[in-house]
């Protein structure tokens, strides 16, 4: 009888570990689906932003630096319409956010440590990249931009390279 009891707390316990680890492995899975969701949100808000940009006239003008780009878009509002504001993009307080004129700020991405931006001149196999753009009155034929970040103790770099929907 006390083996038998014995033998059926083994079992219980080791029943409860396995389910434990289970449950914190699903925890951590579910965890990493919302971060990878969050990324990819912020890319496609990304690439929306820059195929609907506006390069001179009333927009006022694309503005390219190293560390930070502004640009007019048109925007998809809450109420479903698009609406043509001025955003900058540029790294605060250890985050990527998005500043816009009308709806307020959109962080994009935490623990970002640098932002480099490089401005595509010209197409085909001579491919020129520009650290700055130039002209306020044309936009790049596209924007690459390599994130730094911090996870847990490495250092990470994520290069998207956006394109732009036609030279404004």
């Amino acid at each position: 009888m006390l083996t038998a009891l014995a033998l059926t707390g083994m079992v219980a316990l080791l029943a409860h570990r396995l389910l434990s680890v289970t449950v914190d492995a699903v925890r951590n899975l579910d965890h990493a689906r919302l971060a990878q969701d969050r990324r990819e949100n912020a890319r496609r808000w990304l690439r929306a932003a820059l195929l609907s940009l506006e390069a001179g006239g009333d927009a006022g003008g694309f503005e390219g630096l190293r560390d930070r780009v502004t640009f007019a878009a048109w925007l998809e509002q809450p109420n479903g319409w698009s609406m043509l504001e001025r955003l900058s993009l540029s790294v605060r307080d250890g985050r990527l956010v998005a500043s816009r004129t009308v709806s307020g700020s959109l962080v994009l991405a935490d623990s970002v440590t640098t932002l480099d931006l490089d401005y595509l001149l010209e197409p085909g196999a001579d491919t020129r990249w520009v650290r700055e753009w130039p002209s306020p009155l044309s936009a790049p034929l596209a924007v690459r931009l390599r994130i730094g970040r911090r996870e847990g103790s490495a250092e990470v770099v994520d290069t998207l390279l956006l394109l732009i929907k036609e030279r404004g």
